[in-house]
């Protein structure tokens, strides 16, 4: 543990808050893909970074490219090599290097405010049941229109639960939870899967007082279909912690199943119209034929209910309009794919046991029993 010299905690004039570091100081643990971002947060750590801060800086290059570190912050960097296998096993390796007690983590497309580093030292100056302490997400939303489909998503990161986005950990905490779990390959549920595993370690979470900016990314009319992928890491949840998952998790409630039933109707709108088409007993082809009317109909009214539901908090502009009407056809079936695919892929994992002794967000209590899974390679 790097020990904090006295020099090192100085008042600031102002009103500001003080330089309060936890005992051993802070490590940064930035996962990175190589985006574009990544310089502009370099920066902005580099202007907080200076006058002997208690802190490294861990960049954790999940693919093969260039990192440029400013000069201010080579003294206190590292750069090291992930295995390409998803943000989860990226932050497991920062932090199994880190040398400090407490491990913030940064997405490397977030933008920490004016006197982050200041703040998230005074966050960090916890008592010990303290486990986590969770930063305030900003995003940035156009004022002279109402926000697109993939804005509005992005903006949902602002109440998001214990994202890592700007999460710090105790390195105490992460051990005794067991890090991130790597069966979880994207950006998506790992960090609430860790915040319930590190709570039922015994230690609490809390919101802090440090801000950053998580601008909203340029993407294609199609990214809400590819973040489907993430049903897949929704049933391996649902396969760990039972049909109470979202509530022991905290997560929001999903469309998960009215995309399943939509795809059911329009599944069987298909089939019975095919035998519609090839029959040819008069009864059984009038059967085909009402239950395909039937069906149908059921696939265009939920169709038509979500496309609407997406439509109206949108801008009125053709080409958004369009967008959702095409994806609203193509992200229920997409969805219920991937919910199969990964109850598949997890049909060996094992359910998580004492689930029902978790102790309650933010309390005290520690639970009688430790929390297990099955960790496959």
């Amino acid at each position: 543990m790097t020990a904090v010299h006295p020099h090192l905690v100085r008042p600031v004039s102002g009103g500001g808050l003080p330089w309060s570091p936890p005992g051993g100081g802070v490590s940064i643990v930035i996962p990175t893909v190589g985006r574009p971002s990544l310089d502009a947060l370099l920066r902005i750590l580099a202007r907080e970074v200076g006058d002997g801060a208690p802190v490294e800086l861990l960049i954790v290059r999940d693919r093969p490219v260039e990192v440029t570190v400013p000069a201010a912050l080579r003294a206190c960097t590292r750069v090291l090599a992930g295995r390409g296998a998803g943000p989860a096993a990226a932050r497991n390796v920062g932090w199994r290097h880190a040398r400090h007690p407490w491990v913030a983590f940064l997405d490397d497309d977030v933008l920490p405010r004016p006197g982050w580093l200041r703040a998230l030292l005074h966050d960090l100056a916890a008592p010990d049941p303290v486990g986590g302490v969770l930063g305030r997400i900003e995003v940035p939303l156009p004022h002279d229109r109402r926000p697109t489909d993939w804005e509005r998503c992005t903006a949902g990161l602002e109440t998001g639960r214990w994202i890592t986005a700007d999460m710090a950990y105790r390195r105490e905490a992460l051990a005794a939870a067991g890090g991130f779990d790597e069966r979880f390959p994207r950006a998506y549920r790992e960090d609430a899967e860790l915040a319930f595993r590190v709570r039922a370690a015994g230690w609490q979470l809390r919101h802090g007082l440090r801000r950053v900016r998580h601008p909203v990314r340029s993407e294609d009319r199609w990214v809400s279909v590819r973040t489907q992928r993430g049903n897949a890491d929704d049933a391996l949840l649902r396969r760990l912690y039972g049909p109470r998952w979202r509530q022991l998790l905290e997560v929001p409630r999903g469309r998960r199943t009215r995309h399943t039933a939509i795809t059911a109707c329009g599944v069987l709108a298909v089939v019975s119209g095919v035998v519609t088409a090839l029959t040819r007993r008069p009864a059984t082809r009038r059967t085909a034929a009402v239950t395909c009317a039937a069906s149908a109909l059921g696939w265009a009214a939920g169709t038509g209910e979500f496309a609407l539901a997406r439509i109206r908090p949108g801008p009125p502009q053709a080409a958004e309009r369009l967008t959702m009407v095409a994806t609203s056809v193509l992200i229920p079936p997409m969805a219920t794919y991937h919910w199969l695919r990964g109850w598949f892929a997890a049909r060996d994992a094992r359910m998580v046991t004492g689930t029902r002794r978790a102790a309650h967000p933010g309390s005290s209590e520690r639970p009688d029993q430790r929390f297990q899974t099955s960790r496959r390679a």
